[in-house]
């Protein structure tokens, strides 16, 4: 159930919710009782898919971002377009940021980003985010 717990909450904070997964990876390793290797693919799988999520909402949201409920802040999305388009598809890479990281993932997908690249960028960044946590975690920075 844990493992569950994480991906879900992990899928949530690479949307646009407001979510963190990191103090629940944090938590889930302090206890000493859970695969490493099992908790970092959880966490990263569902960080990326909920990048993919925000791709393919990019792909559709352009005609609903001057509506009162869209989830990012004109301001953020000015933000995530002008790094995109000055940095193009390397940009990803800064998708586990937080603030500008979400905002880059539906950039891209507004930009129409090809999804394999997409997802290949995502799975190094996201990825790489959870295993430096793990790092941490352990001592080592």
């Amino acid at each position: 159930m844990a493992y569950f717990l994480l991906f879900l909450s992990a899928f949530g904070a690479a949307t646009l919710l407001p979510l963190q997964s990191e103090a629940i990876l944090v938590g889930l390793l302090w206890q000493d009782h859970y695969s490493v290797a099992l908790l970092l693919i959880c966490a990263s799988v569902g960080n990326i898919l909920g990048s993919c999520v925000n791709w393919f909402l990019g792909l559709r949201i352009e005609r609903f971002k001057d509506r009162k409920w869209f989830p990012i802040s004109e301001k953020n999305m000015l933000k995530a377009a002008v790094i995109y388009q000055k940095y193009g598809f390397w940009s990803l890479l800064l998708s586990w940021t937080p603030i500008i990281g979400d905002p880059i993932t539906l950039i891209a997908g507004l930009f129409k980003e090809n999804f394999w690249r997409f997802l290949l960028i995502i799975a190094v960044a996201k990825t790489g985010r959870y295993i430096f946590i793990y790092l941490i975690f352990l001592g080592i920075f």
